[in-house]
């Protein structure tokens, strides 16, 4: 295999790329639309006041090499540890793959473009890019990120107010033409919804924010230090036994290294479980293992608290129901959790805050809709992403096994469960170059 092709370049494209060099793999070319890769949306779109959920110490991406992240920060940023900025990840982000180009301007190519289609035959591959250039390859990965939230269904932007609906949650106008007795609606009480409110507030929005998602949960904080812990025997494979497993040993050790204790464990956990298993998990157990398990640095959870308790912030539990034109603003209907009532508040803007879909189905992603029209690539069993092997393979709507069409990151979720955090991601990309670079087999890997 002589070149691989990689159409995105946000985190797990750009890392990806990085290790085909590093591994001495075939030569490698990123397409991206932006004009700077090397940063997706989590490291481009951040605002300086958003942090890491995950502590310098663990962000390296490199797994060979844990502390790289942090020497690199004692370079750069020397003011800087716990916590840091998005902003000064997506800059060493950046820096690695410009040192990876200039060490092999032969092996690596950046194209600003957009992939458009793929075709796949029994020798390789021919992207069309937006452009009307075609990329030839013999091998190409798909690295969409995260794809853009969807709408929620009782939402109709077009039958409301110009102005008082953001789609788009980290745009930088998201607070332009509020006054301070405007209401915001965040529709989520997740890690965007934090995202959000940290984002009003820099703008100078003095108004008040109403989060609202089904349950109510918002993300806990991180432990001022981490209070490493492990367990002594393998976690119980099935639901309910290592749900009480969870809760038992959040008795004895806390219930962050509850939690952070099973990580070695989560992605063969996850796989062991029967597709029951895993639907029951997502339908009962997943918010509450969301806001337990991705976490916010201690600094962010202090804020959020104080919007809390000035009054500025508050988190409800409740169903929307509908929304209509209010004036300038719009009025909203939503149902309390536990209630069969309806209450009513209105909004001067609405912001989705639901965080990434997963449903391949309802993307609007030219590519992604054309693979799935020809059958190339099709939902996972739960609609959470990409179905793909182990392999990180993607298999066809007929259910075949295609070795010259790879997926990575989040849009995995379905296969590896845990694929949305750096640390997971550079795994699951170091283990394909290595691969694709024949790297397997060194030392028995392969046998």
């Amino acid at each position: 295999m002589d070149h691989v092709a990689i159409i995105g370049g946000g985190f797990s494209g750009t890392l990806q790329a990085i290790n085909l060099l590093r591994h001495d793999g075939p030569r490698a070319t990123l397409i991206e639309r932006q004009a700077v890769p090397g940063r997706g949306v989590a490291y481009s779109t951040a605002h300086p006041d958003h942090l890491l959920n995950v502590r310098a110490g663990n962000m390296s991406a490199l797994p060979q090499d844990p502390e790289h992240f942090i020497r690199w920060l004692a370079r750069r940023r020397p003011d800087l540890s716990g916590f840091v900025p998005r902003l000064v990840y997506g800059d060493y982000l950046a820096e690695l793959l410009a040192e990876a180009c200039a060490a092999a301007p032969d092996r690596l190519a950046i194209v600003h473009d957009e992939a458009d289609d793929v075709a796949l035959s029994s020798d390789g591959a021919v992207i069309s890019l937006a452009s009307g250039k075609r990329l030839s390859a013999d091998l190409v990965i798909l690295a969409p990120g995260n794809l853009p939230p969807h709408i929620p269904r009782p939402l109709d932007p077009a039958a409301l107010p110009a102005g008082s609906f953001a789609a788009e949650p980290w745009s930088a106008d998201v607070a332009d033409g509020l006054g301070p007795d405007d209401t915001v609606l965040i529709v989520g009480s997740g890690l965007t919804m934090v995202d959000i409110a940290l984002l009003l507030d820099a703008r100078g929005f003095r108004g008040r924010m109403v989060a609202l998602s089904r349950r109510g949960l918002a993300p806990r904080a991180h432990a001022d230090a981490a209070i490493p812990s492990s367990l002594d025997v393998r976690p119980p494979p099935h639901a309910v036994a290592l749900l009480r497993h969870v809760r038992d040993r959040s008795r004895e050790v806390g219930w962050r290294s509850a939690v952070d204790e099973l990580r070695p464990y989560t992605e063969s956990l996850w796989q062991a479980a029967s597709l029951p298993e895993r639907e029951r998990f997502l339908r009962h157990l997943r918010a509450w293992w969301d806001v337990h398990r991705h976490r916010i640095a201690p600094q962010v959870a202090t804020r959020i608290e104080a919007l809390r308790k000035e009054g500025r912030l508050d988190i409800v539990a409740g169903k929307l129901e509908a929304a209509e034109a209010h004036g300038d603003g719009t009025r909203v209907r939503y149902r309390p959790r536990g209630t069969i009532e309806t209450a009513t508040i209105d909004v001067r803007r609405i912001v989705n805050a639901t965080g990434p879909q997963g449903n391949v189905e309802r993307s609007e992603q030219p590519l992604i809709q054309r693979l799935l029209a020809r059958g190339m690539i099709r939902p996972d069993p739960l609609r959470i992403g990409i179905d793909v092997t182990t392999q990180s393979e993607v298999i066809d709507a007929r259910g075949n096994v295609q070795d010259r069409l790879l997926a990575l990151g989040p849009m995995t979720r379905g296969t590896f469960w845990e694929i949305v955090a750096v640390p997971d991601i550079r795994r699951q990309t170091w283990s394909v170059a290595r691969k694709l670079a024949n790297a397997h087999w060194v030392g028995g890997e392969g046998l």
